[in-house]
């Protein structure tokens, strides 16, 4: 009965090393692909008729959520953009860690020419999202970087995120930036209505699986978008800030193809940090 049982169990682990090992070769072959398209893609969030650019390259059905491993741990999976697809616009600060605790919580707190700006981030929710965040803000990713969208009319959001959106003046290739990877939508809020309402901060992405990168919208009136973005957290400080911000309009750079502009009250994140994890 012993040996049954054994011969069982081994058989159930080759097909499972079986599965992972076709699973891999199908996300490598799919990311090659989708690198000779272009690394900084132009993302999109699509409600309504309009479209918002981003940066990201997609993943897929096989690379979705996460598992936990050991307790309070959750396994993620950080999808590398290959060296040779990666445009001027991505900045390359390495990796998060695989494994990412998932019980407690996070502060953001956005550090902004105009004030602070703070939310609240549960990681039982978005363990892999939030650790993306916390590696990005140790490396001093997102600081000195401005708020390069915003959207006035149907979505009501504010967009930051794209490490390349510096300095004086506004560039074509303001939304096209991100880090080196992209990671699989967690927290989708496919239960609520709205599911995006004020108050909340989500994850841009191109509308595909894993196409989540570092970019995030704040929303500052609730929003008829479709579920399919990262619920990442809470804005528990300073949405009267991004109020003025959206008081004061914008450009309408983007108003052909994608919605909005440019704000013409300029957001600069001096600096984005993540407290340590509280219980």
């Amino acid at each position: 009965m012993t040996s049954t049982r054994e011969r069982q169990r081994a058989a159930a682990r080759a097909r499972l090393e079986r599965e992972m090992a076709e699973r891999a070769a199908k996300a490598r072959k799919r990311r090659q692909t989708q690198a000779i398209v272009g690394a900084a893609a132009v993302l999109v969030l699509v409600v309504a008729g309009s479209v918002w650019l981003a940066t990201a390259l997609g993943g897929d059905d096989d690379e979705q959520g996460t598992t936990s491993t050991t307790a309070g741990f959750s396994q993620c999976v950080y999808n590398e953009v290959p060296a040779d697809a990666r445009s001027k616009q991505i900045k390359d600060v390495g990796l998060p860690a695989n494994q990412q605790a998932n019980k407690g919580t996070q502060t953001m707190t956005i550090d902004t020419n105009l004030g602070p700006i703070t939310a609240k981030i549960d990681r039982s929710a978005v363990p892999c999202t939030a650790g993306s965040f916390t590696h990005l803000a140790s490396k001093g990713f997102f600081n000195d970087t401005k708020c390069h969208r915003l959207v006035t009319e149907g979505i009501k959001v504010l967009q930051c995120g794209d490490p390349s959106a510096t300095g004086k003046g506004w560039r074509e290739t303001d939304g096209t930036g991100g880090p080196s990877y992209n990671l699989a939508e967690e927290n989708l809020p496919t239960d609520k209505r709205p599911a995006y309402p004020e108050g909340v901060i989500a994850m841009a992405n191109s509308g595909q699986p894993g196409s989540t990168g570092s970019q995030f919208f704040i929303v500052y009136g609730d929003s008829p978008l479709d579920p399919n973005y990262t619920v990442l957290g809470t804005i528990t400080g300073g949405m009267d800030l991004v109020k003025q911000v959206a008081a004061a309009g914008d450009d309408k750079a983007f108003a052909q193809q994608a919605g909005g502009g440019h704000p013409k009250k300029e957001v600069v994140i001096n600096k984005l940090t993540m407290s340590e994890i509280q219980s």
